[in-house]
């Protein structure tokens, strides 16, 4: 009997453990976000791997190096993304996190690269879905890059315009000025 009972005392104990050890490999994640893919590969030392992002909205990228080190980068310019050429990154050791704003042009295209350091690397990505409302103090519409560049454009073509009629007149006013010092003397 006593053998019994200890037997089911060191199932519920090993129960326990795998119940903690899995509670520490969870991710705590926001509750706004909603895992969309979860993408497994290997990569090789020096080399990339390429994927598409086609999902609107705000998504967030979490990678993870399961073996050696893997970095991230993401474009919207370029679907292959590299060291040289990306408009975010995450390169450290360990857990890579990007987030991807929505007015990102789609698709977009996310590079992992194999880091020199290790002959290859594996990782694991979930890609999220970032559902949190953003608060704009000034309205919705207070930042479009988009619209942004175009004012700017505009405000710099105004100004080169009233700089060139400046310095036309300016000339003008000289030359009289000239004229009439020659008159005078």
């Amino acid at each position: 009997m006593a053998a019994c009972w200890k037997r089911i005392l060191t199932i519920f104990v090993a129960a326990q453990v795998l119940l903690v050890v899995n509670a520490f490999e969870e991710e705590d994640v926001p509750e706004e976000w909603v895992l969309l893919h979860v993408v497994q590969g290997q990569i090789g030392a020096g080399n990339y791997s390429y994927l598409r992002l086609n999902h609107e909205g705000k998504i967030v990228l979490q990678m993870r190096s399961l073996k050696g080190d893997a970095d991230l980068y993401v474009s919207d310019m370029t679907l292959h993304p590299s060291f040289d050429e990306y408009e975010l990154q995450s390169v450290t050791c360990g857990q890579d996190i990007v987030h991807v704003p929505a007015h990102f042009r789609r698709p977009v295209g996310i590079g992992i690269y194999g880091h020199p350091s290790h002959l290859e690397s594996e990782f694991e990505m979930k890609v999220y879905y970032d559902r949190t409302v953003v608060q704009y103090p000034f309205g919705e519409a207070s930042y479009n890059p988009e619209e942004m560049e175009a004012n700017q454009k505009y405000s710099q073509s105004t100004e080169d315009e009233s700089q060139d009629e400046e310095s036309v007149f300016w000339t003008i006013l000289i030359g009289i000025l000239k004229l009439i010092l020659e008159i005078l003397f």
